[in-house]
């Protein structure tokens, strides 16, 4: 570390415009090219699955994306001839609109149960022979404001579906420029100095947008989901920022203490620079942890994420030293620069009030941290009542046509009318055509179900039968996850036994009912896979069994309570009012998987950062108990002020971003305060405190197979005190 720290401090002016080089290449393919994320979920071994392969496969005309169009009048009927005409017109535009395939009208003989039995609101179905997530954003865009702009006149046109959906899914970057503009509040009352302010900005900007150019490009190439850009700048300016944070703090400490310029980067990099680079690695482990889960859907999420990390950390080791070598000097106040010229230097670099913090925590450990860690359990517990699923068109904002749809259908037909599941069979023989029907009119028959439509039989070498079964609930809600089970497992085997059928149960509210069970069942061994990594690197990092286990469970509590925080505001509604958030539901799904990689890397940046400094205090002093209060009081300013910008930079995506950028915003805000200010700084160290020299012991097999990571850095290797004894350091002229 220490050779790269002064060839990028020798070579500023190379390295500086290297970095500038690749921003402009990466930012001007990536104008060119654009993006191509897609929400593609493919679920093998699953119902919803086998059911969209066999459509694709037999009826590739009706195995796209299905859109519902609502008419809906204030007085009258929507039978009355003028309604009849607009929408007849509006349909006959629709069908010249690229994709779609058929559309059944609710005034046609296959659509007279599209009308609701109050007269004032109808639904045409329109099928496209392509997902959802093929058609562009503009396309989406123009396909809304086909519908919309019909309306007036007392007769009110509005879409819903997956397609008219993704309009939602795309938002402006304010809570990226919120986020700048918070985290440079934050920096310059920590260091009082502009240049102080820009250079982890400077960094963190250069980085992100070099690795947003990248991500662009690669989504080309590898699926990601809508939501990866934003969820990668999103982590990427957290941590970018940070990690700048430490290492110029680590500098700012060198320089006062009187060491020069080169050195104290030198040793900024050596340290800090050693506890960035440990920290980046986690959040990439957690995150590429993912590709576990064996889901494509979240693969370009864990790429998009890592690379947004990979590019801030090389940026902070790399680039941070050249803008240290350039304008290092003015990253002091006047004040301190004045000292320095005097000749007046800093003997410590801990701060007197977590020096007296530390010392209240060493004469009660035990008490703060049984009290620290009921607390943390206490936030956690709403977590044990979360419910996994997807939320429907009923969370959207109100001002969105798909929302407006979901109300019109609920209000007209019932909720349910929002997600209806899909029964597929590929039909052997003419005779099994009286058999599907049968299967239908049993499923009709089953409580929860509130309609069907009339099966459907395609044309060509493969017929397939085709019926639509509108749940009585809402797709989001727990009953019509558990009807599609009762037909799955009972309903549909019963009344196709003998004909030879073997009936699917796809549709996108299945689709989703799937996705959630599939992530169910592999979050344990997701989790466990993560934990393990990580635990086998910071075993290697710091030579211990006890500081990895204490990480391990310290990361796994700060999740916990900011996953019960979300199903507290989103699924309870304690406090959502607040947020903009006027209807509750389950939890997206893919929620925990994503957050969890993100919350542990997060939590472990700190815990590197704080078990660092007192890795160095230990192998100074030789004392537990003098490393643990010295490594405290050193880095408790520095760690608090990296977490306010954190919380600051993820509460600003919850302003302006959809549903699902509020519940990542939310739960990182949440899981970085908690972090800080209760984890790291209580519990961590009082646990440290009441375990001793067992924090640094490791059995000698482990310790000659493990490789050797010196994240103490040379500037560790002072001569310990004797055992018991602080360092003796003279008395500070300046402070």
């Amino acid at each position: 570390m220490r050779p790269l720290a002064r060839w990028c401090f020798g070579h500023r002016w190379i390295v500086l415009l290297a970095w500038l080089a690749a921003l402009v290449l990466a930012t001007a393919l990536h104008i060119a090219a654009g993006s191509a994320f897609s929400d593609n979920f493919r679920l093998p071994h699953t119902d919803s699955h086998a059911a969209l392969v066999l459509l694709q496969q037999a009826a590739p005309r009706v195995s796209g994306d299905s859109e519902q169009v609502v008419v809906a009048v204030r007085s009258g009927a929507v039978t009355d001839p003028r309604v009849r005409t607009r929408m007849a017109a509006l349909l006959a535009r629709m069908a010249q609109f690229p994709d779609v395939t058929t559309i059944v009208s609710p005034f046609s003989r296959a659509g007279a149960r599209q009308i609701a039995p109050s007269g004032r609101v109808a639904f045409a179905t329109v099928t496209f022979d392509v997902p959802a997530s093929v058609p562009s954003h503009l396309t989406a865009q123009r396909f809304v404001s086909l519908v919309t702009s019909a309306s007036g006149g007392g007769v009110q046109f509005e879409v819903s579906g997956q397609l008219a959906r993704q309009v939602v899914g795309h938002n402006d970057n304010s809570g990226l420029l919120f986020g700048f503009i918070a985290a440079g509040l934050v920096l310059f009352l920590v260091f009082g100095s502009l240049l102080a302010m820009a250079l982890p900005l400077l960094t963190a900007a250069l980085s992100l947008g070099t690795g947003n150019g990248v991500i662009g490009l690669l989504s080309h190439v590898i699926g990601m989901a809508s939501f990866s850009g934003e969820l990668a700048l999103l982590i990427g300016l957290g941590v970018g920022v940070d990690y700048a944070l430490f290492i110029l703090t680590r500098y700012r400490q060198s320089v006062l203490r009187g060491v020069a310029r080169e050195d104290a980067v030198v040793e900024a990099i050596d340290t800090s620079g050693r506890a960035v680079l440990c920290a980046g690695l986690i959040v990439c482990i957690a995150m590429l942890g993912m590709f576990v889960l064996g889901v494509s859907f979240l693969y370009g999420v864990a790429v998009a994420a890592s690379i947004a990390v990979a590019f801030t950390v090389l940026a902070a080791l790399t680039l941070l030293p050249a803008l240290l070598a350039l304008f290092g000097r003015f990253a002091l106040r006047r004040r301190e620069r004045r000292l320095i010229g005097e000749r007046r230097f800093r003997i410590s670099d801990e701060s007197s009030a977590w020096t007296r913090w530390s010392e209240v925590l060493e004469a009660r450990p035990a008490l703060f941290a049984a009290a620290a860690a009921a607390l943390m359990v206490i936030v956690a517990l709403p977590l044990f009542s979360m419910r996994l699923g997807t939320a429907d068109a009923g969370s959207d904002s109100s001002s969105m046509s798909s929302r407006r749809a979901y109300d019109l259908l609920a209000q007209g037909f019932g909720p349910g009318y929002n997600g209806p599941f899909q029964l597929v069979a590929e039909l052997g023989s003419p005779d099994q055509r009286p058999a599907f029907a049968r299967v239908v009119q049993a499923v009709a028959r089953t409580p929860g179900v509130a309609g069907h439509t009339t099966p459907a039989i395609t044309r060509g070498a493969r017929p397939v039968a085709i019926a639509r079964v509108y749940p009585r609930g809402a797709p989001q809600d727990a009953s019509t996850s558990a009807l599609l089970h009762e037909l799955r497992a009972q309903v549909v085997p019963a009344a196709e036994r003998g004909s030879g059928l073997h009936v699917l149960i796809g549709g996108q509210t299945a689709v989703f009912v799937d996705f959630s069970h599939v992530l169910s069942d592999k979050l344990a061994v997701f989790v466990g896979v993560v934990v393990l990594l990580s635990f086998l690197l910071l075993m290697a990092v710091y030579r211990s069994l006890a500081i990895p286990l204490t990480a391990a469970a310290m990361n796994l509590l700060s999740t916990g309570a900011a996953l019960g925080i979300v199903t507290a505001i989103f699924q309870f509604g304690w406090g959502a009012s607040p947020l903009g958030i006027d209807k509750t539901g389950p939890i997206e799904a893919f929620l925990p998987v994503l957050l969890f990689p993100i919350v542990f890397g997060l939590s472990m940046d700190y815990e590197v950062f704080l078990v660092s400094r007192i890795f160095e205090e230990w192998h100074r002093r030789g004392d537990n108990a003098a490393a643990v209060r010295h490594g405290l009081a050193a880095t408790g300013r520095t760690i608090t002020a990296a977490a306010a910008i954190m919380v600051l930079v993820f509460a600003a995506f919850v302003f302006g971003g959809e549903r699902v950028i509020k519940l990542f915003g939310i739960g990182l805000a949440s899981a970085v305060l908690l972090d800080a200010l209760i984890v790291r700084s209580v519990l961590v160290p009082s646990v440290m405190m009441l375990l001793g020299e067992w924090n640094w012991k490791l059995p000698r097999a482990l310790d000659r197979i493990l490789p050797h990571f010196r994240v103490e850095g040379e500037a560790a290797t002072v001569a310990p005190a004797p055992q018991g004894e602080p360092v003796r350091e003279p008395e500070p002229v300046a402070s």
